[in-house]
C-alpha cells in the first residue's frame, strides 16, 4: 500500500479520499514548518501532499529515497525545487483549476477597492471622521482593463470585466488571436503599448525567468497617468519600490497587492504608500477553493500511486486513468527497445527517430517517448542519472535531437514501435511490438527480422552466417555455465550478417563476453540486462 505524508493543512475530506483509494495517510499538518523533522522521516513515504508552508528543497529531496510524487494543493510551486525533483524521478503536480474562480474574484474585488478607496474610507469613517470629499473614486464601467497573462485565471477575470462593461485588452505571448477573439479581448503583442492605454492593469502570470520584474521601474513609468495596478498573481513580478514612488508622485492613482516579493510580508514599502490596498495573499482563501484544491490533489496523487495516471504534472507527461492500462504493455516495449539500444550503442548519439506504427500511434505518445529515451540513456549516464521525468532534459543537454512520427499500419505486424539511433559513426534500428499475451517482443534489429521475448539477462551477438555457429555458441555458453532460456535468430541474407538474441538465466560477465568474442564467426557480443 502506498504511503502519503500530508505536511500542511489540508481538509479532512482529502485525507478520506486517500484512504478510500487504498493509500495510507500520515496527516501531520504542522510538519511543514519543521524542515529538520521532515527531513528525518521523508524517506518513508511514496507521496508528499503540501500547500505553501512546506519547502521541498533539493536538500530535503536528497533524503526522499522512496518519494514518487509531490502534490501541491494550489497553483504556485515556488516552494518545490522542480529540477531536483525531476532528477530523482519525482513527479510534481499542482491543481491549476481549483482556485481559478476564487483568485479571479479577489482581483476584481481589489480593483473595486482600489477604484473607490474603500479600505481608507472605511478606516476614516471608523475613526469618527466624515471625509466624504476626500475619497473621490472612479467608475469601472467604460474603463480599459489591461490583463497581463490571459490563462486560467486571467480569462476568468476577462469575462467578469466584460460583464462589468469594461474594455479588455490582454498581453500574453501564448494567447492566440483566435482564443482572444473567443474571450472577447483585444490581444496586444507590445506590452508597453498596452500599459500606455490601460486604466487598470492586473497581472495573472507565473513568476519565471522571463516574467520576473516584468513591470520594471521603466515600464511603470510608461503606464497611463492615473492608472491603477492590481497584482494577485506572484510577488516579484513588479518593482514594488517603483510602484510606491509612482503612488507618492501621483503618477499612479492607486494600487492593490495581494502578493509581495518577500512573504510573509511583515514590512513592505507599499504599506505606507497612499491609496494602496494590501492583503496577505488571500487570492485562494475561500472555503470553496481550499476544499477544491485539497480534494483535487488527493485524487491526482491517488490516481498516480495506484493506477499510474498522471494529471496536472509540471515535469511529466499527463496520463489519464483510462490511458494507463492501454499504455502499460507499450511502455514495456519502449523499455525493451530503449534498454537494448542504450546497451549496444558505443558512440555518441546525435539523434533519435521514433516511429509509432498502427494503433500504438493513436495513443498518448509522450509517456512512451519519455520511457524509451530514459531507458536508452541509463546505460550512457548511469542508473541514477536519468528517469522518465528527466530524460528529455538530459537528452537535450547532450545535444540529442528527438523526432516522433506516426504511421499507418504496414508490414507483418499491425502495430509496432521502431527506434532509429544515429550516432557519429552509424545508424541502427530496433523494433518491438505487443503480442496477444500482452507482453513485449523485439521483432527487428538492424532491419533483420527475429522474435525475441525480453528477459532480465540477455546476450546479443552479431556473426557471419556460417554453418556451425549455433553449435559453437551453445557449447561455449555450456562451458561457461550459462543456461539458455530463449534463443532468437535472424539474418540479412544467406551467408551475410546474422544476429542472435538469447535470454539466459545468469548475467554474462565481461570475461565471458571476451571468450564469446573469440569464437571465429562472432563480430560483436554484448551482455544485456533489463
Amino acid at each position: 500500500m502506498p504511503k502519503v505524508l500530508i505536511s500542511d493543512a489540508l481538509s479532512d475530506a482529502a485525507v478520506q479520499i486517500f484512504k478510500d483509494n487504498g493509500v495510507e495517510v500520515d496527516f501531520q499538518p504542522a510538519l511543514g514548518k519543521d524542515p529538520a523533522k521532515l527531513a528525518e522521516i521523508i524517506g518513508d513515504y511514496d507521496g508528499l501532499a503540501i500547500r505553501s508552508a512546506t519547502k521541498a528543497t533539493a536538500e530535503l529531496l536528497a533524503k526522499a529515497d522512496n518519494l514518487k510524487v509531490i502534490g501541491r494543493a494550489g497553483i504556485g510551486v515556488d516552494n518545490v525545487d522542480i529540477p531536483a525533483a525531476s532528477a530523482k524521478g519525482i513527479v510534481v503536480m499542482n491543481t491549476p483549476f481549483g482556485n481559478s474562480i476564487t483568485t479571479a474574484e479577489h482581483a476584481i474585488a481589489m480593483m473595486f477597492a482600489c477604484a473607490r478607496q474603500i479600505p481608507e474610507a472605511d478606516a476614516s469613517t471608523r475613526a469618527g471622521k466624515w471625509e466624504k470629499s476626500k475619497f473621490m473614486g472612479v467608475e469601472i464601467t467604460g474603463k480599459t482593463l489591461g490583463i497581463l497573462g490571459c490563462g486560467n485565471i486571467g480569462s476568468v477575470v476577462a469575462s467578469r470585466a466584460i460583464g462589468l462593461k469594461m474594455k479588455v485588452i490582454a498581453y500574453d505571448p501564448f494567447l492566440s488571436h483566435e482564443r482572444a477573439q473567443e474571450l472577447g479581448v483585444e490581444k496586444f503583442d507590445d506590452l508597453e503599448a498596452l500599459l500606455a492605454r490601460a486604466d487598470f492593469v492586473t497581472l495573472h502570470m507565473p513568476k519565471t525567468s522571463q516574467t520576473a520584474n516584468i513591470l520594471s521601474a521603466e515600464r511603470i513609468a510608461k503606464m497611463k497617468p492615473g492608472a491603477r495596478l492590481i497584482n494577485c498573481a506572484r510577488g516579484g513580478l513588479v518593482d514594488e519600490d517603483a510602484v510606491a514612488q509612482a503612488l507618492k508622485d501621483g503618477r499612479l492613482a492607486g494600487a492593490a497587492f495581494d502578493v509581495f516579493g518577500e512573504e510573509p510580508a511583515k514590512e513592505n514599502v507599499l504599506f505606507s504608500a497612499p491609496n494602496c490596498v494590501c492583503t496577505p495573499h488571500l487570492g485562494a482563501s475561500t472555503s470553496e477553493a481550499q476544499e477544491n484544491v485539497a480534494l483535487q490533489v488527493a485524487e491526482q496523487m491517488s490516481d498516480y500511486l495506484t493506477k499510474g495516471a498522471i494529471s496536472n504534472a509540471l515535469n511529466a507527461p499527463s496520463v489519464t486513468a483510462e490511458e494507463a492500462p492501454l499504455l502499460k504493455p507499450w511502455i514495456a516495449v519502449c523499455e525493451a527497445l530503449g534498454g537494448f539500444a542504450g546497451q549496444v550503442t558505443e558512440n555518441a548519439i546525435t539523434s533519435l527517430e521514433i516511429e509509432y506504427v498502427g494503433r500504438v500511434g493513436q495513443l498518448n505518445l509522450k509517456p512512451l517517448t519519455a520511457t524509451l529515451v530514459a531507458c536508452l540513456m541509463k546505460p550512457l549516464v548511469g542508473e541514477g542519472g536519468v528517469n522518465m521525468v528527466s530524460a528529455p532534459v538530459v537528452a537535450r543537454e547532450r545535444g540529442i535531437k528527438i523526432a516522433e512520427t506516426r504511421k499507418d499500419a504496414q508490414g507483418a505486424y499491425g502495430s509496432y514501435v521502431r527506434l532509429v539511433v544515429t550516432t557519429e559513426k552509424q545508424t541502427r534500428s530496433v523494433a518491438g511490438t505487443v503480442f496477444s499475451d500482452n507482453k513485449p517482443r523485439i521483432i527487428q534489429i538492424k532491419g533483420i527480422d527475429l522474435e525475441a521475448d525480453p528477459q532480465p539477462f540477455m546476450l546479443y551477438t552479431t556473426n557471419n552466417d556460417q554453418p556451425g555457429y549455433i553449435g559453437s555458441l551453445g557449447a561455449k555458453l555450456g562451458e561457461l555455465g550459462i543456461n539458455i532460456a530463449t534463443f532468437a535468430l535472424g539474418r540479412a541474407d544467406k551467408g551475410g550478417e546474422a544476429i542472435a538474441l538469447l535470454g539466459v538465466d545468469e548475467q554474462v560477465t565481461p570475461d565471458m563476453v571476451a571468450q564469446i568474442l573469440a569464437l571465429p564467426q562472432v563480430t560483436q557480443a554484448k551482455a544485456l540486462k533489463f
